[in-house]
C-alpha cells in the first residue's frame, strides 16, 4: 500500500487490510514528539526500540519497550516521544 508520511517524513504508516474486513498499520516513527489523534479505539504494539507515552487525559508518562503494547480509548488521543531510535509499531484497530 502507499506510504501514510506525516510529521515531515518523521513518521511512516502502511495500512494493511485482510479478508475478513479488518485493518492494521504498520510503521515507523523516528526520533521526536509527537501527537496523535485516534477516532476508533486501538492497541499499539512497539515490535521495536522504545518511547514513551501520555495518553490525553492522563498525567502518568509510560515507558513501552519492544514486545509491549498500550491501547488508547476511541476519539481520544496520545502524545509519543522517541528519544534516540526508530520505533517500529503495528497498530490493531480494536472493537468498541
Amino acid at each position: 500500500s502507499k506510504a501514510n508520511v506525516y510529521f515531515d517524513g518523521k513518521v511512516v504508516s502502511h495500512t494493511v487490510r485482510f479478508a475478513d474486513g479488518s485493518k492494521k498499520t504498520i510503521g515507523l516513527i523516528y526520533p521526536g514528539k509527537f501527537h496523535f489523534g485516534t477516532g476508533a479505539a486501538e492497541r499499539m504494539e512497539i515490535i521495536a526500540g522504545n518511547c514513551e507515552v501520555l495518553l490525553d487525559g492522563t498525567s502518568e508518562t509510560l515507558s513501552i519497550e519492544a514486545g509491549s503494547f498500550f491501547d488508547v480509548p476511541a476519539n481520544s488521543g496520545f502524545t509519543m516521544t522517541v528519544a534516540d531510535c526508530i520505533c517500529e509499531y503495528i497498530c490493531s484497530f480494536l472493537e468498541a
